[in-house]
């Protein structure tokens, strides 16, 4: 292997990695490693990655991409939120994710995630509702509807990255 391919499998690999973490963002970490293999898959030629490989990863990407936003609703509905909870919802996570940065040795990206989707519904439904419980409620269900999001996008994206990695070094 010359020094320039493996610079390029250092960076493809990278770039699977960093679509795996920007998942924790609510950012489509997917749609990241799926481009990741299709530019991999034409740099090479399509001698290690082939069409059905890129095939089912497209697949995987569209499961990954659709449970996310269905586990967060069914989640946030679940227990009593509203359209526009859910969206504060989904606001929250992505400002509290950014905010909470540089906390915690960088796991604050994953805390604030949490809390700022907790605190997005929470503020809106509370708004809405001028009642404590509903509206602590509603949070706590668009806290657990973002977290299965999270988790079974993130188990998809694990099986991308594992599919695409087989396949190189296979």
């Amino acid at each position: 292997m010359s020094p320039i391919e493996a610079i390029g499998l250092t960076l493809f690999i990278l770039t699977l990695f960093a679509g795996l973490f920007l998942i924790i963002f609510g950012l489509p970490g997917t749609v990241i490693i799926l481009i990741a293999v299709i530019i991999y898959a034409l740099a090479t030629g399509f001698s290690k990655i082939g069409f059905g490989t890129i095939l089912i990863l497209v697949l995987i990407t569209l499961v990954a991409e659709s449970l996310e936003f269905f586990l967060g609703m069914a989640g946030a509905q679940r227990l009593g939120a509203s359209r526009a909870g859910i969206i504060a919802s989904v606001i929250g996570g992505i400002l509290g994710a950014v905010m909470m940065t540089p906390f915690l040795l960088g796991l604050g990206i994953i805390v604030g995630s949490f809390i700022g989707a907790f605190s997005g519904a929470f503020v809106v439904e509370y708004a809405a509702q001028r009642k404590l419980k509903p509206a602590a409620r509603a949070s706590y269900g668009a806290l657990l509807g973002r977290l299965a999001g999270v988790v079974a996008k993130g188990f998809c994206a694990v099986t991308m990255i594992v599919i695409a990695l087989m396949k190189i070094y296979s």
